[in-house]
């Protein structure tokens, strides 16, 4: 598209923007998607223009009026929930992507690695757990260990490790991305020898469908913690038109908040971990405990956010 095309199909509403002001959050939020779009294609397509300017300037302006103001609205949290964290994740969608293809490779990484080198589970998840484990095989119970703590410390030691794991993941972000990376490369290669661990005792399924009662929300927080991560770092590898710092105090806003959005999930999965998981329970509720749990992260953090905001990002399409 021309640049004479794109602002002859545009200034109009910039222009509505800028003399029809809002304090209503659902219409600030659907014009700063909007304006966050257009800035994102003028930077590709007309880099240098003027019009890249004007642009910042009214997204800046809004983004301060959605995010900047002190006063605590009723309904805050309402409104976080389900409108401002699924914008953060819509506008996060490609690091979402690439947190979870960093964390599958690593997951395939590990599981190879333990396929050819026998030693290589022990390094990973240590003595005592693979001995234990062992033990419990041959008890008949080979995830027992499930079981070997009280249900409330389990659930307290539990979710207090898994939510500092995923502000590590966030925070470690400032170094250019590359403390995210590696916590999500660590995390998916102990998975991945995990799994095959139990694969290769004959005990694939057993495992899956037992350890996933919980994991499936717990992998998937710390995928999207990872996410989160990434959107602090790549601010200050790609500030665009802002200045670094500029960009960094919106990209640690936004992650910080996927973040904090992220300790419900930690809680109901610790509750499943320290209260369900060592239960033994029929194919058909782990299947379901497993397959709500899925369809839930999905549903919220990819197929919400596109169905509120996906509408506009296709505009140029």
């Amino acid at each position: 598209m021309k640049e004479a095309v794109f602002l002859k199909r545009n200034s109009e509403r910039w222009r509505s923007y800028e003399e029809n002001d809002s304090n209503d959050p659902d219409e600030l939020t659907s014009r700063f998607i909007s304006l966050t779009d257009d800035l994102s294609y003028a930077r590709t397509f007309y880099p240098g223009s003027p019009v890249l300017k004007y642009l910042n300037g009214l997204t800046s302006h809004l983004h301060r009026k959605l995010y900047s103001n002190s006063r605590e609205e009723q309904g805050r949290i309402k409104t976080f929930w389900m409108y401002e964290l699924p914008l953060i994740s819509f506008q996060a969608r490609y690091n979402l992507l690439y947190a979870f293809l960093f964390f599958t490779v690593a997951f395939l990484i590990g599981a190879l690695s333990a396929a050819n080198d026998e030693t290589f589970v022990r390094l990973i998840l240590g003595d005592e757990y693979v001995n234990q484990t062992l033990e419990n095989i041959k008890n008949g119970d080979p995830l027992a260990i499930y079981k070997s703590q009280s249900s409330a410390d389990m659930f307290l030691g539990i979710t207090v490790n898994n939510i500092k794991v995923s502000f590590m993941a966030f925070v470690l972000g400032v170094v250019f991305s590359a403390g995210t990376l590696f916590i999500m490369i660590q995390n998916g290669i102990m998975l991945g020898a995990f799994q095959y661990f139990f694969f290769e005792k004959g005990l694939l399924l057993p495992s899956i469908l037992k350890i996933w009662i919980h994991g499936t929300l717990e992998i998937s927080a710390i995928v999207i913690a990872g996410a989160a991560g990434l959107v602090i770092g790549n601010s200050l590898l790609f500030p665009g038109t802002f200045s670094r710092l500029e960009s960094f105090k919106n990209g640690a806003k936004k992650g910080l908040k996927m973040t904090i959005g992220l300790v419900p999930v930690f809680i109901a999965a610790g509750f499943l971990e320290s209260f369900v998981t060592r239960l033994t329970l029929p194919v058909w509720a782990s299947s379901a405990i497993i397959g709500i749990s899925a369809i839930f992260i999905i549903w919220y953090f990819i197929v919400y956010p596109k169905t509120l905001y996906g509408s506009d990002s296709q505009k140029f399409s």
